[in-house]
């Protein structure tokens, strides 16, 4: 493994351990030149998933797509870097789980139910751009939808 400091090839593993809830290793490495460390992610290649876009055009499986989607709903909101990565390998688990092919509904769908448990915010700001309001009445009546689901949550939870 070549040192991201230095680019030498010699490397040492000092520690490993199971990342992912166990679908990838951590692994720990100092550089035999330098002696900085820098950490490694192995994991197990996986078959190509594709995403199938409303227009019906596909395009490979992208996790960076999902995180930075998330990371921007949730941009100066109180939801850690943590809670975005798990829900993003939720999501690459699910696509993957299915094979073959997932619509951006169904990731859409699942991304904003998500949200709605982490963050209120988050998940409006998340709908805004995947329900493509066109209007004020469109956007309140998601916000309406949402106060009447935390209202029932209430309820019941009494």
């Amino acid at each position: 493994m070549r040192c991201v400091f230095c680019d030498a090839h010699d490397s040492k593993v000092i520690d490993s351990r199971s990342a992912d809830g166990g679908y990838s290793i951590r692994r720990r490495r100092e550089c035999i030149a330098c002696g900085k460390r820098f950490t490694t992610y192995e994991r197990v290649e996986q078959y190509s998933v594709f995403v199938v876009k409303r227009d019906g055009r596909r395009e490979p499986f992208s996790i960076d797509k999902i995180k930075n989607g998330l990371r921007h709903a949730c941009q100066k909101l109180p939801v850690s870097t943590q809670q975005i990565d798990d829900l993003a390998s939720k999501i690459e688990k699910l696509a993957y789980a299915k094979g073959g092919e997932i619509s951006t509904e169904t990731i859409g769908d699942i991304i904003m139910e998500e949200l709605k448990n982490i963050n209120e915010v988050a998940y409006v700001r998340f709908a805004a751009v995947y329900r493509k309001f066109t209007d004020l009445d469109s956007f309140m009546n998601e916000l309406q939808t949402l106060v009447k689901d935390s209202k029932t949550e209430e309820v019941l939870d009494e």
